[in-house]
């Protein structure tokens, strides 16, 4: 059974520091990209950050600076950090899983909220 989970999310104060962790599991293929993404109340889905096999990375540019993305291939886990955070952080934080053919898994999210 494919499992996607995310923990780590929380109450912060602006300018403080969060990391989120996701770990994929029982996903047949080689996982090929890796990603965070969020979605805010009333808003659309939208990238924060994604990170290939291979290490390349790719930020949205509101957290570019900001945030980093990490990951294990062999534990097939990606790494959050989040510094200096906003209030416009404050969002549902999915993790998304890629596999070599190109299935695609969610997470169930963890809220972060960012308080000013």
């Amino acid at each position: 059974q494919v499992q996607v989970v995310e923990s780590g999310g929380g109450l912060v104060q602006a300018g403080g520091s969060l990391r989120l962790s996701c770990a994929a599991s029982g996903i047949i293929l080689r996982i090929n990209d890796m990603g965070w993404y969020r979605q805010a109340p009333g808003k659309l889905r939208e990238l924060v950050a994604t990170i290939t096999s291979g290490g390349n990375t790719n930020y949205a540019n509101s957290v570019k600076g900001r945030f980093t993305i990490s990951r294990d291939n062999a534990k097939n886990t990606v790494l959050l950090q989040m510094n200096s955070l906003k209030a416009e952080d404050t969002a549902v934080y999915y993790c998304k899983a890629a596999d070599l053919i190109g299935r695609i898994y969610w997470g169930q999210g963890t809220q972060v909220t960012v308080s000013s």
